[in-house]
């Protein structure tokens, strides 16, 4: 009777033993720890949360707005004289709220033109490797065609023709990031779609719609996941470029790229102008770079 129960607990403990090691070796729990290992993509991370959280909630607690004029502080260099840390600008307003503002209307576009260029990105690629044939040939050179427009034409021509809001600087760098995403997504799509589990499908009569929504995009996430993190610092740029241009959002609305083209023409007398809204933004993009590494490493480690 001993030994019976003795070997029941034998088995008992083995079975968990086997049961946390299968737990171990989940992928995405080394995913996770090998991202957490990398110390650059951690600390990029710890960085440019606190931005988006300062972006976010910091002009709730500070005296000014961002279209405020102090018209005793014109042109004032950093000073803690009412609380203009990061100095004023040509209109007496706070640069250090704009700073903020800006962040937040740059990182807004930021996010929803990546995932708007994601979303179409997938579906297009996943589509076209999914049914190859001349439906991939011509899904991929329209692709091909929209690379060879430069894409400040198409800028220009939506802000001439609609207007410089909020919602069209999404639409035009929209129209112009989701093309990497779909040649990226086709590739991959070509080699799961030979896979066994797709040919069974197939074969027991699943829609081409469900088994690209099942089968083919849920296996695509950890390379969605990494070019997606590679792609909104590239539309973070891409809304500063526009915006540096006139072509992003209106005054007295301000974002990164807005500061930085009107600090330009004060930076020899008034360098604070440019420097922190500049900062701001390199620093943004040198953590988002960092978090892409990272995630890349992490999620596909052979790579590195």
């Amino acid at each position: 009777m001993l030994r019976s129960k003795q070997k029941q607990a034998a088995i008992a403990l083995e079975t968990r033993l086997d049961d946390a090691a299968v737990e171990g070796r989940s992928p995405w729990r080394d995913a996770r720890i090998r991202f957490f290992r990398n110390r650059a993509a951690v600390v990029s991370l710890i960085i440019l949360s606190l931005i988006v959280l300062a972006c976010i909630f910091g002009p709730m607690f500070l005296p000014h707005t961002y279209d405020d004029t102090d018209w005793d502080a014109i042109s004032l260099a950093p000073t803690w004289q009412g609380m203009h840390w990061f100095g004023t600008d040509d209109l007496g307003r706070d640069l250090l709220v704009r700073t903020l503002i800006g962040g937040r209307i740059s990182l807004m576009v930021g996010a929803l033109a990546t995932v708007a260029a994601v979303i179409i990105g997938v579906l297009w690629g996943a589509s076209a490797g999914f049914l190859g044939g001349k439906i991939d040939n011509l899904m991929m050179r329209i692709v091909d065609m929209m690379y060879a427009v430069p894409y400040l034409l198409i800028a220009i021509l939506m802000v001439t023709l609609l207007g410089r809001e909020f919602y069209l600087v999404v639409l035009t760098i929209t129209i112009l990031g989701w093309m990497d995403m779909a040649r990226v997504v086709r590739g991959q799509t070509l080699s799961i779609k030979s896979k066994e589990y797709v040919e069974a499908a197939r074969a027991i009569g699943v829609s081409t719609s469900t088994i690209i929504a099942r089968h083919i995009v849920p296996n695509l996430l950890g390379i969605v996941v990494i070019y997606t993190t590679v792609t909104v610092p590239g539309v973070i740029l891409t809304e500063s470029v526009l915006s540096f241009l006139g072509l992003g959002v209106q005054e007295p609305m301000t974002s990164w790229g807005v500061l930085i083209g009107d600090g330009t023409k004060t930076m020899e007398t008034q360098p604070w102008q440019l420097l922190f809204p500049a900062g701001m933004l390199s620093l943004t993009l040198y953590c988002a770079n960092y978090i892409g590494d990272g995630l890349r490493d992490a999620l596909d480690p052979k790579d590195r």
